[in-house]
């Protein structure tokens, strides 16, 4: 990737991140209000890392999974927050073409391997419900490994294609970004080449890798709610519904945005609209997902209290 990024930015060094407004008082409202957004994220998400590793009751393929989406979405919004921080309070709001790559590479992978963890969460969920005496035997700690692993691979490839077609443009002005980070489609409407091809091949990927694991979210769904609603005990649909509802919830907030950026065609291209829709499925779902999937957990809550030694009684 290196030697295309050598190769193709001989007119453009740098580019320059626009961000959000331009007025140092609107700017510094929002230096403070993402700051203190990012910080509550990492210590949110942290704070699940660190309560699954320690509480051994929490060491199962759901809390698994968990863990590792809380680690993901701490490096996802570490990808884009610390950068859009700077921009607002330096004058200079440059950032160097190779790091300009290696930002939208990072961002990609982190933002497939979300997608395709949130399917794998479905499919546990899923698991349990439709086919509890199966459970253990169908989602074995090496099975969970396989398909995490399954996961990275998936990302690492995605992010590959898509940043690989991206940088192999040539970019020869101008060199303003209308977005808070080195995002694939308000890089391609600085390309000076025909990105036809480029929308066709970003479509062809946003079906695989955001339409195709949302369908499979949606088929698991279907077929647990189905399978709640056979549940006599009004008590004993209560915990299965309101596991999925919360699930369902940070999957609408994730994928909604996701798909409208990235299957969409470019003449419907707004710099002002992706900036939102970013900052949706980058910033706010992972600011949400402690609280939307964990702290209205009672598992979590009984790790927390165990944590800072006041066990409840059993």
């Amino acid at each position: 990737m290196q030697s295309l990024v050598k190769e193709n930015h001989t007119s453009v060094s740098e580019f320059i991140l626009l961000g959000f407004s331009s007025e140092s008082q609107v700017r510094i409202a929002l230096f403070s209000f993402f700051l203190l957004l990012y910080l509550i994220t990492l210590l949110g998400n942290g704070l699940i890392v660190t309560l699954i590793y320690l509480d051994s009751h929490l060491h199962t393929p759901m809390y698994f999974f968990l863990s590792v989406l809380s680690l993901v979405d701490m490096s996802y919004v570490t990808t884009t927050v610390p950068q859009m921080l700077v921009n607002m309070v330096c004058p200079k709001k440059t950032i160097s073409w190779g790091a300009c790559a290696a930002q939208m590479f990072i961002f990609l992978v982190l933002g497939i391997a979300e997608c395709v963890l949130y399917a794998i969460m479905a499919y546990d969920r899923y698991v349990a419900i439709c086919f509890p005496l199966h459970y253990p035997l169908l989602m074995s700690r090496p099975i969970c490994i396989k398909m995490v692993t399954g996961c990275w691979f998936i990302s690492i490839v995605g992010a590959l294609i898509y940043t690989v077609f991206t940088v192999h443009l040539p970019y020869c002005g101008p060199q303003r970004i209308n977005h808070f980070f080195c995002e694939v489609p308000a890089v391609l409407k600085l390309a000076c080449a025909d990105t036809s091809f480029n929308d066709r091949l970003d479509f062809i990927l946003g079906f695989i890798l955001l339409l195709v694991p949302f369908s499979l979210i949606l088929a698991s769904y279907v077929r647990i709610f189905a399978s709640i609603l056979r549940i006599h005990s009004s008590q004993g649909r209560l915990k299965p519904f309101s596991t999925c509802a919360s699930h369902i919830t940070v999957v609408i907030m994730f994928y909604g945005p996701a798909m409208i950026m990235y299957m969409r065609p470019s003449s419907w291209y707004d710099p002002e609209q992706d900036k939102k829709l970013a900052l949706f499925y980058n910033v706010v779902s992972a600011f949400l997902n402690p609280i939307i999937y964990s702290f209205r957990n009672k598992d979590v809550k009984r790790a927390f209290l165990n944590v800072l030694g006041n066990r409840p009684a059993q």
